[in-house]
């Protein structure tokens, strides 16, 4: 996994955040300049430990069970295989 794949990671977790953060703010009725800035910063700070961890986990080797789970069958949606 490259550099490119971590960056688009990083966008791909900061740019929905920072939209959702800025409607809020917009939503509130106040979107002064400061408001953007700061929905910003914690978008970028948000999505940066995000990213941080996942590569963290990624370099460690570490397993990540939620991570692993997603996509596979789960006691409760697991076909009937009896017959």
């Amino acid at each position: 996994m490259g550099a490119a794949f971590w960056i688009k990671r990083y966008l791909l977790a900061a740019v929905p955040l920072f939209a959702i953060l800025a409607g809020v703010e917009y939503v509130k009725g106040t979107p002064t300049q400061a408001d953007i800035l700061s929905a910003g910063v914690w978008a970028a700070v948000a999505a940066a430990i995000f990213v941080g961890t996942q590569y963290r986990r990624y370099r460690k080797n570490q397993e990540c069970a939620p991570c692993d789970a997603v996509g596979k069958p789960t006691k409760a949606n697991k076909p009937n295989t009896r017959s």
